[in-house]
């Protein structure tokens, strides 16, 4: 009996010692500066020092969701989440946590750091859109541009666009103004193109942005590039009113300047004329 109780006691004994041994490293440091960065759903989660002596894990917590692992044993200060934040209107933390390549094996919890919550639904930054054709036939300007792709895709593998995920609450502004002009006006769209009116005798420049009216902050999308119509562009649009003048100026000058010469050059004539028939008239 004694004997039973003395080895329950000793095998109590060596498991609280393993368990012990095997905590995690309470002086390993835990990752500081966690930033979330996403563009039409694509996620990377980054993060601060890089690990020496230990390795990350990530674990990304949803309100409602099961607890998904990512890069783990990772040496890199980065983590691509995309894929476990499918539900996008899910609010997420992450946990990032610090560890040596035999901790994940322990039952002790290693030390961590949490994120700030993130919903990407609400948070992740419009891309910009693709202006895919352009015209400006007398006083309409039309503009027909594609939705941003997102990295999540459809049953039939064929990617989904920011609409899709959206839908109404999505829309588009274009902004545009008359060449060399500094003054912007701005319509509004829920489909792909744009046709509104201007003057047909002037060229226009514009570029694109979605934006997300319901949202409190990050409404407004990247901007599309910058391209300008060229219907109707003369000189004078081309190069400006400035130009013409310095041309002017400069022609004035050459004239002015060969005018002066001719009339030096004349007088120089006359007298040498002059000079060679006095000789003459002396005998």
């Amino acid at each position: 009996m004694l004997r039973a109780v003395a080895a329950g006691r000793a095998l109590l004994l060596s498991a609280l010692l393993w368990r012990l041994a095997a905590a995690g490293n309470p002086e390993l440091p835990t990752a500081v500066n966690i930033t979330w960065s996403s563009i039409n759903f694509k996620t990377i989660l980054q993060w601060q020092p890089k690990p020496s002596g230990y390795f990350y894990t990530v674990e990304i917590h949803g309100q409602t969701s099961d607890t998904k692992k990512k890069c783990i044993l990772t040496a890199e200060t980065e983590c691509d989440v995309t894929d476990v934040l499918r539900n996008v209107k899910e609010t997420y933390t992450a946990h990032i946590l610090s560890v040596t390549s035999s901790g994940m094996d322990n039952f002790e919890e290693p030390p961590f750091a949490v994120s700030e919550k993130f919903t990407p639904y609400s948070q992740t930054v419009l891309g910009k859109p693709e202006i895919q054709n352009y015209t400006q036939k007398g006083s309409k300007l039309n503009v027909v541009f594609q939705d941003p792709l997102t990295p999540y895709t459809f049953p039939n593998g064929s990617f989904q666009s920011i609409r899709d995920i959206f839908q109404h609450d999505l829309e588009y502004k274009l902004y545009y103004w008359k060449d060399q002009s500094s003054g912007k006006k701005d319509a509004t769209t829920e489909s792909h193109k744009f046709e509104i009116s201007v003057d047909s005798t002037k060229n226009y420049c514009f570029y694109i942005q979605g934006v997300i009216p319901s949202r409190r902050e990050n409404r407004n999308g990247q901007e599309s590039m910058v391209l300008c119509t060229s219907v109707g562009r003369n000189i004078l649009d081309e190069y400006g009113a400035e130009v013409f003048i310095i041309i002017a100026v400069i022609a004035i000058a050459v004239i002015t300047l060969a005018v002066v010469l001719s009339v030096i050059l004349c007088k120089r004539k006359k007298t040498k004329a002059a000079r060679e028939k006095e000789p003459l008239n002396s005998i």
